[in-house]
């Protein structure tokens, strides 16, 4: 079978935070978990760095748009390398392969009828003398009430166009915009009205709650033509005479990334980009929230407008990540930045904090006590301490070297792991997986204090040697069950061991030999959360 994920593409604006990584680390899982199967997997992203969020930064700063791009760009990708995230291709929309398959698109939707002409009235700044992108224009929004950008409440999720705000003002200057005629092209979102009720209807067993409930909501409110090109300063110019100056809007433009970066990746490898995205191929969307109508009706309707292309299948939205019980928030600082975070914890530490904590069905709440406690006492004090004592105690009473036969119930509920872990995880119910591997290894913690093999080497050294040969036996197979989610932790486990298991199967060798066994995780030191706190509060 042929896998296809798609991450979504962070704004190059600004460091990641621990809201982006909790929402796009299930990618990475599934990737990881799907290649130990043996499937062929296309796991892809990139930078978006077309968004009207860079021009306000680099209009902050005095620079070239292109500084802010390449600054974050290069920032995300160390930081997803450091995080272990395995992408076939990650790339940028800001790259002239992205805007020769985005110009692509739009002329097929033009030529498919998708796309129309019509004049209209759209925000326009006096002060500043231009049309302002949707994200220029701030406002209360007119379903909530709360403030808003012009394109999105995120409040109550309503998609707006700038002109339906109350008490707007322009983002550059403050002052009041204006609504002036300008031509654009229109994307006929409402004649796909009843294919994208089927599509939900066929689709919805897969997604999430959030996103078949937002969904239904767009559906049941009737779906209306969205502006295509927009004037905007950077971006992908439309490819039709007298429309050179405008650019295709960003909504169009950065979710072709998936189908521009699965073409990039068929070009560098050879390969044929094709195979993924055929209808008999399982495609997960992977993202926050706050991008579910993009991924459950604009990207769906482009690829129902072109025909021929998969549409997306599984829809893994995060809900949001809190910090301290208080809304994540950029412009006041009150966040963890991702390359900070990583400065000074191990990315196992991480991964295992956003996949057992993470906002799968609710929002979650990111506490440094939480943290701290959740790495101390379950990765150090039960895993660690798992692969640590056994490993120690091979090493120290048997020269390294242990055999036998294993536990036949340990050996079956090892087997039956793989199967519950599995189906778990390609059900997008990650916390769940995770938490079902936890009890697993708690279980043999128990096994090992019960069967008492430093009292047994004594007495019964047969005894002694087949728990010993049994949990060792169970952290070969945990190296392979957990390389998803803590990837660093499973490569030094099978290190140790002298062994290379690379499938997602029960995994059986007679003898292991362990060598230079060290601790797997350091323990943190509790007063590291006052420390930690108070810079926050800086």
């Amino acid at each position: 079978m042929s896998i296809f994920i798609g991450g979504a593409w962070p704004y190059a604006n600004g460091s990641l935070h621990i809201g982006h990584i909790a929402s796009l680390l299930p990618g990475d899982l599934l990737a990881r978990y799907y290649r130990l199967k043996g499937e062929r997997v296309l796991y892809v992203s990139g930078s978006d760095c077309n968004g009207t969020p860079i021009s306000i930064r680099a209009r902050q700063e005095n620079v070239d748009a292109a500084v802010i791009a390449d600054r974050y760009h290069n920032e995300f990708s160390d930081c997803f390398r450091k995080l272990g995230f395995t992408y076939d291709c990650y790339t940028r929309t800001d790259s002239l392969h992205h805007h020769r398959t985005v110009q692509e698109i739009f002329l097929s939707l033009l030529g498919n009828g998708a796309l129309y002409e019509k004049e209209s009235r759209q925000a326009y700044c006096g002060h500043c003398e231009q049309f302002l992108p949707d994200r220029y224009v701030e406002g209360v929004c007119p379903s909530c009430s709360s403030r808003a950008r012009g394109d999105q409440c995120d409040v109550c999720s309503a998609i707006l166009d700038p002109l339906d705000l109350i008490d707007k003002e322009c983002k550059l200057c403050g002052h009041e915009p204006e609504a002036r005629e300008t031509a654009h092209y229109y994307f006929s979102l409402s004649s796909l009205q009843s294919a994208l009720e089927e599509y939900a209807l066929d689709n919805g067993s897969n997604w999430r709650e959030n996103a078949v409930n937002l969904t239904n909501r767009y559906l049941a409110e009737g779906l209306q033509d969205r502006c295509a090109t927009r004037d905007l300063p950077i971006g992908v110019p439309v490819p039709v005479k007298g429309y050179e100056k405008k650019k295709i809007y960003v909504w169009i433009e950065a979710v072709s990334g998936y189908l521009s970066s699965s073409r990039l990746w068929a070009e560098e490898t050879g390969e044929d980009w094709k195979e993924f995205w055929k209808d008999d191929t399982s495609s997960y969307y992977v993202h926050g929230k706050d991008n579910i109508p993009f991924h459950t009706i604009i990207w769906p309707g482009i690829l129902t407008a072109l025909g021929g292309l998969k549409r997306p299948e599984h829809i893994i939205s995060s809900e949001y990540v809190t910090l301290e019980k208080r809304k994540l928030s950029t412009s006041q600082n009150w966040a963890v930045w991702a390359p900070d975070l990583l400065e000074r914890y191990h990315p196992d530490s991480i991964r295992y904090f956003l996949i057992i904590n993470g906002p799968e069905k609710r929002d979650t709440d990111f506490s440094w006590r939480e943290f701290i406690h959740s790495h101390n006492g379950e990765l150090l004090g039960a895993f660690g301490n798992l692969v640590n004592r056994t490993l120690k105690f091979i090493e120290k009473s048997f020269g390294g070297t242990i055999s036998g036969c294993p536990d036949s119930v340990i050996e079956e509920e090892i087997k039956s792991l793989y199967i519950q872990t599995g189906a778990l995880i390609e059900s997008g119910h990650f916390k769940a997986a995770l938490e079902t591997i936890l009890a697993f290894i708690r279980h043999l913690n128990k096994y090992f204090d019960e069967k008492k093999p430093w009292i047994s080497v004594k007495q019964n050294k047969e005894d002694c040697e087949k728990v010993l040969f049994t949990c060792t036996l169970a952290i070969a197979n945990l190296s392979v069950i957990l390389q998803p989610f803590l990837p660093f932790s499973c490569l030094r486990i099978q290190e140790t061991l002298n062994l290379s298991a690379e499938e997602w199967a029960y995994f059986q060798q007679q003898v292991f030999t362990v060598q230079d066994v060290k601790p797997l995780f350091e323990r943190i030191d509790p007063e590291r959360i006052d420390v930690e706190t108070e810079r926050l509060l800086k």
